[in-house]
């Protein structure tokens, strides 16, 4: 498969502005663990994913992190061009949860592009949107529901994109995704063992009931 076939409005492209996203495009393929983009970098440049997945979260100021949202295949990352959008004010770290290949577009490349496509002009606002619908969605998540609710959505949410109720996980990594402390999890995982909902081992949490969690989540 090729760019031009995850690219949703490639088509509606001219000859021209084909030519130039293809002689700019840059191919990469990282490790799950490599930061791609943070808010100290140069503008990277919008990434799309052909394979793999990504991570985009922000820190406290504590060095706390939190999850903001997450990258599969066909997806395309604008908050790692954000020298692009002057507005955004808050640096996002992008980062290969898995061994991950994407593409990279200039942000020049796509920017002039974008002052000279309506469609392209559209699609842009439209994943802003989904993106900023994602953030507050996020705070609204933070806001709003208790922490137990979250580590079961969160603990279903990884059950779903995994395939496998076996999650590799430590509980650090999920404090990292919820934005809070390890000991905190730790205090929640062994609340949802004593119930019956999860099992416990060294960098596993292996969930036992998934009606318990959905009704948690729920209530």
């Amino acid at each position: 498969m090729k760019f031009e076939d995850y690219f949703p409005i490639w088509n509606q492209l001219t000859a021209d502005q084909k030519n130039r996203t293809q002689k700019g495009l840059i191919t990469r393929k990282v490790e799950k663990g490599t930061i791609i983009h943070n808010g100290n970098m140069d503008c990277t440049g919008l990434l799309l994913v052909k394979s793999g997945q990504l991570r985009a979260y922000i820190l406290s100021d504590e060095g706390r992190e939190i999850t903001i949202y997450r990258l599969f295949d066909r997806d395309m990352c604008l908050f790692s061009a954000s020298c692009m959008m002057r507005s955004i004010q808050f640096d996002v770290t992008i980062e290969a949860e898995k061994d991950t290949e994407f593409w990279i577009i200039p942000t020049e490349i796509y920017k002039s592009i974008m002052e000279e496509s309506a469609p392209v002009a559209n699609y842009t606002n439209e994943l802003m949107a989904a993106r900023f619908s994602d953030v507050m969605w996020l705070i609204e998540q933070i806001m709003w529901k208790s922490l137990d609710k979250r580590v079961a959505s969160f603990l279903l949410e990884e059950s779903s994109i995994e395939e496998s109720d076996k999650l590799k996980l430590t509980h650090e990594a999920i404090a990292n995704h919820l934005g809070t402390h390890r000991e905190v999890i730790t205090r929640m995982l062994r609340y949802f063992q004593s119930e019956g909902m999860v099992k416990l081992s060294r960098g596993t949490v292996t969930i036992l009931n998934k009606e318990k969690l959905e009704h948690l989540q729920n209530v």
